[in-house]
């Protein structure tokens, strides 16, 4: 899957992973691939990313929103803390 990360200010991530769990205003849930097309709020916790090679990118955010369709996801957050 492809993934872009966006703040406001700058793209923090931009690659290939194989799954990401996000902080849901109703609960955390994570996408894997082949992921049902879905747009959500966001609030505030953590994002874990998880890269091909099996690397993992963790960070905070205060909310955001999530897109996924067609294994493409946009990851638009404020509140970025690594």
């Amino acid at each position: 899957m492809q993934i872009s990360v966006l703040t406001p200010d700058k793209e923090i991530f931009e690659g290939t992973i194989t799954s990401v769990k996000v902080p849901g205003v109703s609960g955390q849930f994570e996408v894997l691939k082949n992921h049902a097309p879905i747009v959500s709020a966001l609030g505030e916790g953590e994002v874990k990313l998880v890269q091909e090679n099996g690397d993992k990118i963790t960070f905070e955010i205060e909310k955001g929103f999530i897109e996924v369709l067609k294994n493409k996801i946009a990851l638009l957050v404020q509140g970025y803390k690594e």
